[in-house]
């Protein structure tokens, strides 16, 4: 593994650990510069295709993912690890299944769920997009559902 500081190819690992999901985290060293830096590798495993409403196809992007969630979830309390928890929740979900194709609403189903449990502001943002809530009556309904279910 090349250093990020110097470029150096010598680097040593000085801790491993690994995650639920199948990924392995290092802490490394260089030799040359004597830098800290941390690796995290994880299997690279086939998603399943998206089929969209229209039809089409197209490969599950977990930046795309990721995108969607931080644009709900900007300017409120939510780390930046939890964003990246749900992105690879639903990766890790999507590979389990074990099929060559998905319904892509399988996927705004499990992000507007994860949502919803992490953070209700930005479940109502996101829900305003995937469930095109294009009125007030449409997403005063959706909050008075959310607040009966507190």
């Amino acid at each position: 593994m090349k250093c990020p500081y110097c470029d150096n190819d010598k680097t040593r690992v000085i801790d491993t650990s690994h995650d639920g999901r199948g990924g392995t985290r290092r802490r490394r060293v260089c030799d040359h510069c004597d830098q800290r830096f941390s690796s995290y590798e994880r299997p690279i495993l086939a998603t399943p295709m998206l089929v969209k409403r229209d039809g089409t196809r197209e490969e599950f992007s977990r930046d795309k993912v990721l995108a969607g969630v931080r644009v709900a979830c900007a300017k409120r309390p939510v780390a930046a690890a939890d964003i990246e928890h749900i992105a690879g929740e639903i990766e890790a979900e999507l590979q389990q299944l074990g099929r060559a194709e998905v319904p892509s609403r399988l996927v705004g189903d499990k992000i507007i769920a994860k949502l919803k449990e992490l953070d209700e502001v930005a479940y109502i943002r996101y829900a305003i997009v995937y469930l095109g809530l294009d009125d007030l009556e449409s997403i005063r309904t959706e909050i008075d559902r959310l607040l009966q279910t507190k």
